[in-house]
C-alpha cells in the first residue's frame, strides 16, 4: 500500500523533543503535522499542481462514436519536476500515484534516480482520489468508473498527451523520449500492469512491493506477520488476541474504550483495527516498536491487553497517525467528497476487483478468527449495497497474477512485508525479482528507505535550550543508511539501476521498447 487501510495512513512521525537536557515525548495532530511537512521543500520535489482533461470512460463504445452525452471528461491532477531533466532527450520517469490523495512528488529514492539519469519526473493522480474525482459524490453508482483498468488507460492517454506537449514546446513532431514507470504497492501493480498492457509506451517499469496477484482469502498475510514477529513476539500477540476475544464477550464497551475505539460498534471493525495495529510494525519496518514492549511486559507479568492498548494509542494512532474512524463502516458509507474519501474508494476497489481479504488462517493465527470471509463480504454489502463482489478470478485472468507475461519489469519486496505474497517473487530473464532481507525491510523499502511509513516521513524535532526556536530536521526516506542492513538495500538498488540503464539504452531515441 501501501494497501488497504494501512496504505492510507496520514503520516509517520518519529521524533524527539529535547528540552533543557531532558526528553519529553508528545503527540501532535497528524493532519496538522502533515500539512506542515507537505509545505517543506525537503519532503517534496514539487507540490505545484497541473491539470489534464481526462476521458471518464475509456471503454464505452459511445466514446468511439463521439456521442456528446457519453464523451465526458474530468480534470485530473498531475505534477512535473524538471530540475534534473537533460533537455531535450533525457528520459521521463512516470511515477504512478496510488490509492490516496497525491499532493506532490515526494523526495524519495526516485529523486536520486532522476538526478542520476537526467530524467524528468511526472506523476498523475489516480482517478477519483484527491482532487481528481469525476463526480461531486461517491455513491456506488458514481464509482462504476473506478477500476485499475480505467486507471491504466488514464496513464496511457496522459503519457501520450505529455509527450506531445513536450514536442510542441520543442517545435518537433513525432519525437519520443524514453519513458520508465515507477510504483509502490497498488501503484507498483499498476506499474507492472502498464508495462504488460502498453509495452510500446514505456521502456520498462519498477514494481516495488507490487501486489499483482488478487487474492480472495489472503491467509498468507497473517502467516507472514507471525514469521516476521518471531516465535516470542508471535506468542504474545496470539495471547493478546485470545484475551481480547474473551473480553469482548463480557466487557465489550470498556474494552473498546481502553483502546480509544468506542466508536467501532461492529466487533469485526474493532478486531480489524487491532490486527492492523500489529501489522503496521512489520509492514513499514518498525518491529521493535511493537515487540520489545510486549515481550518485556510478558516477562514482567504485566497486563498484556493494557500494554497493547498503550502501543495502539501511542504508536499506531498517535505517532503513526491512523484515525480510528477509518475502520468504522458508517464512515465508509459516507459518499461526500472529503479528506476521508480515499477509505471508501479503496474499499470499493477491494470489494470489486482484488479482495485481499485479510482473514485469519484456520490455525496458528495472530488475528482473531472472527476476522473471516463473512466479515469482509458483509462489509462490502453494508457499505456499497447488493451485487458488489470481488471478481478476483477475472482480475487474475486479465493481468496474469504472479504469472504476468510482461517483460522488462523489476519486482522488489521487503522480507518482512506481509504483502510480498501477492507480488512476484520468482525471477525470470525478462522480469527479475529481488527480496530485500534485513531486520526492518518492509513495504517499498527500496524506494523509501527504512524504517518508514506510507508517507515516508521521519522527522526529528529539536527545541533549542533557549526555547527560542524549533528546528525540524527531515531524514529523506530514500536514505538506505536508515536501514539495519543498508548493504542489502543498496545491492538491490544497484541491480535496479543496471536494469533501468540497460532498458533505457535499448529504446533510447524511440521511447519504444523492442518488446
Amino acid at each position: 500500500m501501501g494497501m488497504m487501510r494501512l496504505s492510507k495512513c496520514l503520516a509517520s512521525l518519529l521524533f524527539l523533543v529535547a528540552l533543557s537536557g531532558f526528553t519529553h515525548g508528545f503527540v501532535m495532530s497528524s493532519r496538522t503535522l502533515l500539512n506542515r511537512f507537505s509545505q517543506n521543500s525537503n519532503y517534496y520535489l514539487t507540490t505545484e499542481e497541473h491539470w489534464f482533461d481526462q476521458t471518464l470512460d475509456h471503454y464505452s463504445p459511445y466514446v468511439i462514436l463521439y456521442t456528446l452525452s457519453d464523451h465526458r471528461q474530468f480534470k485530473q491532477r498531475y505534477y512535473e519536476f524538471l530540475d534534473y531533466f537533460q533537455v531535450p532527450d533525457g528520459p521521463i520517469f512516470l511515477k504512478i500515484c496510488g490509492e490516496s490523495s497525491c499532493n506532490g512528488i515526494s523526495n524519495d529514492y526516485l529523486g536520486v534516480l532522476a538526478k542520476k539519469f537526467g530524467a524528468a519526473v511526472v506523476s498523475l493522480e489516480h482517478r477519483y482520489y484527491g482532487k481528481s474525482s469525476p463526480f461531486k459524490s461517491h455513491t456506488t453508482e458514481n464509482l462504476k468508473y473506478l477500476s485499475s483498468k480505467q486507471a491504466l488507460f488514464d496513464l496511457a492517454v496522459f503519457r501520450q498527451w505529455y509527450q506531445e506537449s513536450l514536442n510542441l514546446k520543442r517545435n518537433k513532431t513525432g519525437a519520443e523520449n524514453s519513458w520508465f514507470v515507477f510504483g509502490i504497492s497498488y501503484s507498483g501493480a499498476l506499474s507492472a500492469w502498464f508495462r504488460l498492457k502498453f509495452p510500446h509506451l514505456t521502456c520498462g517499469s519498477l514494481a516495488s512491493s507490487g501486489v499483482v496477484l488478487a487474492v480472495y482469502n489472503y491467509t498468507d498475510f497473517d502467516k507472514q506477520v507471525g514469521e516476521s514477529a518471531g516465535p516470542e513476539c508471535k506468542a504474545v500477540l496470539q495471547e493478546i488476541t485470545e484475551l481480547v476475544d474473551r473480553s469482548l464477550e463480557s466487557n465489550r464497551k470498556e474494552l473498546k474504550k481502553q483502546f480509544g475505539a468506542a466508536e467501532l460498534e461492529i466487533d469485526g471493525d474493532f478486531l480489524y483495527f487491532l490486527a492492523d495495529a500489529a501489522v503496521i510494525a512489520f509492514q513499514y519496518g518498525n518491529p521493535d516498536a511493537l515487540c520489545t514492549p510486549l515481550v518485556e511486559a510478558k516477562k514482567a507479568g504485566e497486563d498484556l491487553v493494557a500494554v497493547y492498548a498503550k502501543y495502539v494509542k501511542d504508536f499506531y494512532v498517535g505517532t503513526f497517525g491512523v484515525s480510528v474512524e477509518t475502520y468504522n463502516q458508517n464512515h465508509l458509507k459516507n459518499t461526500a467528497l472529503n479528506e476521508g474519501s480515499s477509505d471508501r474508494l479503496w474499499w470499493f476497489q477491494v470489494c470489486t476487483e482484488v479482495a485481499y481479504f485479510q482473514v485469519a488462517p484456520s490455525n496458528d493465527s495472530i488475528r482473531s478468527s472472527k476476522i473471516n470471509t463473512k466479515y469482509h463480504l458483509d462489509l462490502c454489502k453494508n457499505v456499497f449495497g447488493e451485487g458488489i463482489y470481488p471478481e478476483v478470478d477475472m482480475t487474475n485472468i486479465y493481468y496474469g497474477g504472479t504469472k504476468i507475461a510482461g517483460s522488462k519489469i523489476v519486482f522488489t519486496n521487503g522480507s518482512q512485508d506481509p504483502w510480498r505474497h501477492a507480488s512476484k517473487q520468482t525471477s525470470s530473464p525478462d522480469m527479475p525479482s529481488y527480496i530485500i532481507t534485513c531486520h526492518n525491510c518492509g513495504h517499498g523499502t527500496d524506494m523509501r528507505g527504512c524504517p518508514q511509513s506510507p508517507l515516508s516521513i521521519e522527522a526529528h524535532i529539536r527545541v533549542s535550550s533557549t526555547f527560542s526556536k524549533t528546528v525540524i530536521q527531515f531524514v529523506i526516506s530514500g536514505n538506505a543508511e536508515n536501514c539495519s542492513a543498508p548493504d542489502a538495500v543498496n545491492k538491490v538498488r544497484q541491480k535496479m539501476i543496471e536494469h533501468i540503464d540497460l532498458w533505457l539504452s535499448e529504446c533510447k531515441g524511440t521511447g519504444r521498447s523492442s518488446m
